[in-house]
């Protein structure tokens, strides 16, 4: 029996950088409508509907649910879908499990922003109260006030309406449940993600001290505060928060091209850019995103220390065109031609004899040119 997951829709090329996105209590994917199809341009972007809401089957959820039981319905759905580590964004609801994900699985999420949401919803008793009330009347009085409570006087999206109104009740309720139990502040201080936290200045429902308080307890973790925007800023305000989302989730390809200028200098990528053409242009993008956004500016290890790892492994493989540009790279990350002799030198004990010998040329041609350039 194929196990039942959460509804998703998937936007972009398959081999971009995956990016999810979780919805609001009461809305469906398209909460997303005038954000994702732009997201999708450089993200792989996959957008999801909790249970009981879209076209989410409502039994993925039952009475008394908590964040952490959503967070595994999105792992669920990640794993399915051959996605291992992701960037997130989330709103409200969406964003309490970008948190906990970030919190909990920090080696899934590579880049988190919330928006719109907190790290406690202002305490169990109303939610709880909403609850027995959704399971008592149904949704109908309450999706009546949902204007109120999304969106700026005098601004509606239609379609989010009638998605709350066609919300399964039970599994609302147990929604509201776990926004009950919701309380991530103690293990905020251990988010690791490069985080954005996103607010609307007109919302009552997660006003911007709650995102505030956030912003506080996440090491580096950034704020912006909209105008003219109340709990669902994507809808009202999706120009404003598709600009801070770019800035922050685009910024690896940034941090990695200024990272690779650095490393392997001006001239070569000038060159490798003046190359690029729309078949490649992707490819480069992985590679100032990935190897250079992520790989390279992880703090555990030194420059010095992955141009050594690096030089062993272009060794071990044959790569000997690359071995020349890493050798120039290797001196400007304070590598001395004695140390990358050394390097090689090892090298020729576990990757071979011959593989060191065209090595050596190789890097002594580099260090020859860089003798003659000094003269």
């Amino acid at each position: 029996m194929t196990e039942k997951l959460l509804n998703h829709r998937a936007e972009g090329p398959a081999s971009a950088p995956p990016l999810l996105l979780g919805p609001s209590l009461g809305t469906s994917v398209k909460l997303w409508d005038k954000v994702a199809p732009e997201l999708s341009i450089t993200h792989r972007v996959i957008r999801w509907d909790l249970p009981g809401h879209g076209d989410s089957p409502a039994g993925l959820i039952s009475p008394g649910a908590t964040v952490a039981d959503l967070a595994g319905l999105v792992l669920a759905l990640a794993d399915s879908l051959g996605v291992g580590r992701f960037a997130y964004a989330g709103v409200s609801l969406g964003g309490a499990v970008g948190l906990h994900l970030a919190a909990h699985h920090p080696e899934r999420v590579s880049s988190l922003a919330v928006i719109c949401s907190s790290a406690h919803f202002s305490g169990a008793k109303p939610w709880r109260e909403r609850a027995e009330l959704v399971r008592r009347e149904g949704l109908a009085g309450l999706a009546g006030s949902a204007e109120s409570r999304w969106f700026t006087p005098g601004f509606t999206v239609p379609e989010l309406v009638e998605d709350h109104r066609g919300a399964d009740p039970e599994a609302y309720a147990a929604c509201c449940d776990a926004l009950a139990a919701f309380d991530i502040r103690a293990d905020l201080a251990a988010i690791s993600a490069p985080t954005l936290l996103v607010a609307g200045r007109q919302d009552p429902a997660t006003p911007p001290a709650h995102l505030r308080e956030i912003a506080d307890a996440v090491p580096g973790s950034s704020l912006t505060e909209l105008p003219g925007a109340s709990h669902l800023a994507p809808a009202e305000r999706p120009e404003a928060v598709l600009a801070a989302l770019r800035g922050h989730f685009d910024g690896f390809a940034q941090r990695g091209m200024d990272v690779r200028r650095q490393v392997l200098g001006d001239p070569h990528v000038d060159r490798a850019q003046s190359r690029q053409t729309p078949f490649t242009a992707r490819f480069q993008d992985f590679i100032s995103r990935y190897a250079w956004g992520e790989i390279w500016t992880d703090p555990t290890l030194s420059r010095r220390e992955r141009s050594m790892i690096t030089l062993t492994a272009l060794v071990a493989h044959g790569h000997y065109d690359e071995l020349a540009m890493h050798v120039r790279a290797a001196r400007r990350n304070g590598l001395s031609p004695q140390e990358i002799g050394a390097v090689l030198l090892q090298s020729a004990v576990y990757c071979g004899v011959p593989a060191a010998n065209s090595a050596f040329a190789a890097a002594q041609r580099v260090l020859a040119e860089e003798d003659a350039g000094q003269d």
